[in-house]
């Protein structure tokens, strides 16, 4: 046996419809369609969100809220995930980098430290942003907590 040889199971593919082949195959003349109207015309399809002409969802629902342009997206990570890679790796630095290569992050992320957790070494931390109980605890054992 080899792929040159491979069928799908008897019965389990069927022949797609032949439509607007002539009356003799019984699907001629309006191909099941119907007849008229912009549904039975080739090139139609309907808005996104269409109902019939029935006022729209999106339309109905008032408008709220507003979307920060100047947002920065963070991914937070806290010092308990750092503990166990700084333990694992046997590490006293942990940039950016490294936590690429954990898989913890994308490149495309920004990192900011949170502090849930206990830190039991001291390590030179170097991220986008820090929040205040990471810098204390990282600071309590005589790291540093850099800014990129």
């Amino acid at each position: 046996m080899d792929l040159s040889n491979l069928r799908p199971a008897k019965g389990s593919v069927k022949k797609g419809k032949r439509l607007g082949r002539g009356q003799g195959s019984g699907r001629g003349g309006t191909s099941t369609r119907g007849h008229k109207g912009a549904k039975s015309r080739s090139g139609y399809s309907k808005k996104v969100g269409f109902e019939g002409g029935q006022m729209p969802l999106q339309r109905r629902l008032p408008k709220y809220g507003f979307k920060n342009i100047n947002r920065k997206e963070y991914k937070g990570i806290n010092i308990s995930t750092l503990q166990t890679l700084a333990e694992s790796n046997n590490l006293e630095k942990i940039d950016f980098q490294v936590l690429v290569l954990a898989g913890l992050v994308s490149k495309n992320h920004q990192v900011k430290i949170l502090g849930k957790g206990i830190l039991d070494r001291k390590l030179e931390v170097h991220a986008h942003a820090f929040s205040k109980s990471a810098v204390e605890a990282i600071e309590a054992k005589k790291g540093t907590a850099v800014i990129l």
